[in-house]
């Protein structure tokens, strides 16, 4: 097998002392994740799935452990990682072509490429046509189609996305589900995918990473055998509802110990 695309390697993460007591979010966490692979991550509230994924962004530095992007250290932020967030992180004063336009522009990617670039990618996630409304605009689930689709214009190496469809309607968060499998399918990405949707995780994985209660660290990896491309049919055959069992069991064994 070839060396992993993303390495975490006994990463601990204290946040210093309030009100006179520090807090231990992560506790000696090792994962891998392959190129091209998603990876989901589920976990028990509070667990430091969102601290996982700063601290691949390079948002907070570990406590000690390292992170390895094709071996080379994570110190920071980089271009190399790109980051869908939950809350809609748009520009209000920009159009959709003006946000999917703004990392490349930062970087000095000349006007006529910028917009070559931007037109691909918002034809990728199905926003043809709405290039020239501003997010005020858009509904919840447009929005962040014109966040994936900036993240991929510049590029990353690795994209990291934290509950990015965790604010959606129940049909929306479906569509906006296979959107991804499809986007994913044609740019193959690596992918680390945090959510608290069991289905979700299982669904968009190759792998699921369950992470214990506070302190966070991994309590099992489990293969998704799935076949892809994966519609939403799958997620009511027996395999899918097995590795659901499995999931639900493990955090329910978490969630008991915090009670």
């Amino acid at each position: 097998m070839a060396a992993p695309k993303l390495v975490l390697r006994d990463i601990t993460m204290i946040y210093p002392a309030r009100r006179g007591q520090a807090i231990t979010a992560i506790d000696r966490l090792s994962l891998q994740v392959q190129e091209r692979e998603i990876v989901s991550i589920v976990g028990p509230s509070g667990c430091g799935k969102s601290t996982l994924l700063r601290l691949v962004a390079g948002l907070i530095r570990p406590t000690s452990g390292e992170i390895l992007l094709d071996g080379r250290r994570v110190e920071g932020p980089g271009a190399d990682r790109g980051m869908v967030f939950q809350s809609y992180t748009l520009f209000p004063w920009l159009t959709v072509q003006g946000n999917v336009e703004f990392g490349l522009r930062i970087r000095g990617v000349g006007a006529e490429e910028r917009r070559e670039i931007a037109r691909r990618y918002i034809e990728l996630v199905g926003l043809v046509g709405f290039e020239h409304a501003y997010p005020k605009e858009l509904s919840g689930g447009m929005m962040q189609r014109v966040a994936i689709a900036r993240v991929l214009a510049n590029d990353p190496e690795v994209l990291l996305m934290d509950e990015p469809f965790g604010a959606l309607d129940a049909q929306t968060r479906s569509l906006m589900q296979e959107l991804l499998l499809q986007v994913w399918e044609k740019t193959r990405k690596t992918i680390l995918f945090v959510t608290h949707d069991i289905d979700e995780a299982i669904f968009l994985g190759d792998r699921v990473y369950v992470m214990t209660a506070r302190p966070g660290r991994i309590k099992e990896e489990i293969p998704v055998s799935l076949p892809r491309p994966r519609t939403l049919e799958v997620t009511t055959a027996e395999p899918f509802m097995a590795i659901k069992r499995r999931v639900l069991s493990l955090i329910r064994e978490e969630i008991g110990k915090q009670s």
